[in-house]
């Protein structure tokens, strides 16, 4: 089919134009639910397995990077089986149902290593971390999918992206700067991340449940009725460069958010040597970011989410810049992080907007609607991004020789952890900024959605 489109439709005939506020946060809600566990294994399973279970951060970081990039194919089964269901409450709300208890408690139960052989150990936390990633998969694909099938309206899918990233941050700074002194407050050691974590199970639960009961789903595809097996829905991504785009940008994406978090409390108590700073620095980072997205509708309105994406990038750029003139300086580090977080507003505000409007682009160009698939490229490029983010943390710390439970570190494990938290950042901003600029489907999407439309009009009437 030619890639052209008709005359873009007046935008106040687009269906769906407003969402309530009501249903914005109750969507919003359910990436709370997903970082609550899922920013601690970025930011805190690592350091808790190498310096509280005592296990090897090489053998770590393989584990964490072999079954992430194995799990992550979970997701596009997910996703065919999400385009499968069909039911009276919809066809992704009820996966976000079931799955979120299932996921609370498999998170829990990555704290909850037993104390026997060392080989054992490691048996338990490949196992655990596996089926936590399945449900992962079960809850957060269908989850992604709901902002596709809310609206089709795009300035509010980048509101709606807005409100789920806003809780997203909101759940990091959480745990960020709550987690650790909650573990001492319950004692420390591995009982303190037992109690911790099996209150986030519950509260991860309750509010996937709110996301459940409060999102309603609204989008049809043009040929509602039919179904579509998964190799014609495979063979149809495929065809979808915007979708291809989009995946390899999220790998490279939450690779890079895996290392950053993981590393961070590495970086503050063996080169910044103040390891009480992971709360302060946590606000720092993140408030930023949180202001920066609260601002941001109106600019993605007028210049589009892929620019408003890579200016940002570029501001990320100059962060990491400040922070490399002295990488010890607590002042520096604080301006650094304040620079990098409204850097990083941008693509964090639009990415799953992007990933939602190659859904009609798929639809126009193969005559497929695949929301599940799709979707499960964001849920693919988060498991794989942050396995192989986390297989780096582990690998770059062994390379420069770190033994963890150590006052001290060795000269080369300090290297390593500088250039991790430092010079890193500066070469994935700019590789992320250089792939963005391929993403042109900004100005083509409503003559997209007109042909859509005209599509289910002629549908309708035959």
């Amino acid at each position: 089919m030619p890639e052209t489109t008709s005359a873009p439709p007046d935008a106040s005939r687009l269906p769906n134009t407003r969402v309530a506020l009501r249903e914005r946060l109750a969507f919003g809600v359910g990436d709370l639910a997903t970082g609550l566990i899922g920013v601690t294994v970025a930011a805190f399973l690592t350091y808790f397995y190498t310096d509280t279970i005592g296990l090897s951060a090489a053998a770590v970081g393989t584990i964490f990077a072999v079954l992430r990039i194995v799990d992550a194919f979970i997701d596009l089964g997910v996703g065919a089986l999400v385009d499968r269901t069909s039911s009276r409450r919809g066809k992704a709300r009820p996966w976000v149902l079931w799955a979120a208890l299932p996921y609370g408690v498999t998170g829990f139960l990555l704290f909850t290593v037993p104390h026997v052989a060392q080989t054992w150990q490691y048996v338990y936390v490949i196992v655990s971390y596996l089926v936590m990633n399945v449900f992962y998969s079960a809850v957060n694909v269908p989850y992604g999918v709901l902002n596709s099938l809310i609206t089709q309206n795009q300035q509010e899918r980048s509101v709606l992206n807005i409100f789920r990233a806003v809780f997203a941050l909101t759940g990091a700074l959480v745990i960020s700067y709550f987690a650790i002194p909650t573990v001492q407050a319950f004692g420390g050691g591995q009982s303190g991340w037992i109690i911790t974590f099996a209150i986030v199970a519950l509260l991860t639960a309750a509010l996937f449940w709110v996301t459940f009961a409060f999102t309603r789903e609204r989008v049809q595809a043009v040929c509602a009725d039919r179904k579509i097996p998964l190799g014609p829905g495979i063979r149809a991504l495929f065809r979808n460069k915007y979708w291809g785009l989009i995946l390899v940008l999220a790998v490279i994406n939450f690779a890079y958010q895996a290392l950053i978090g993981g590393v961070n409390i590495y970086f503050l108590q063996y080169v910044v040597g103040d390891i009480s700073l992971v709360g302060p620095l946590s606000l720092a980072s993140i408030i930023p970011v949180i202001a920066t997205m609260a601002l941001m509708a109106p600019v993605v309105k007028r210049f589009g989410k892929r620019n408003t994406a890579i200016a940002g990038l570029a501001i990320s750029i100059v962060g990491s810049a400040l922070l490399a003139i002295d990488p010890s300086n607590v002042t520096i580090l604080f301006v650094a992080a304040v620079v990098r977080g409204i850097g990083a507003a941008p693509l964090t505000g639009t990415f799953f907007a992007m990933l939602a409007d190659t859904i009609e682009y798929g639809e126009w160009k193969t005559g497929l609607r695949t929301e599940g698939l799709v979707y499960s490229a964001g849920s693919f490029g988060t498991k794989a991004g942050t396995g192989l983010g986390a297989a780096a943390l582990g690998w770059g710390l062994a390379i420069g020789g770190y033994v963890g439970g150590h006052k001290t570190i060795s000269e080369s494990a300090h290297s390593s952890i500088v250039f991790m938290y430092v010079y890193l950042p500066i070469i994935v901003s700019a590789v992320l900024g250089i792939l963005l600029s391929f993403y042109t489907l900004d100005k083509r999407y409503p003559g997209i959605l007109a042909d859509l439309e005209a599509r289910r009009a002629s549908a309708d009437n035959t």
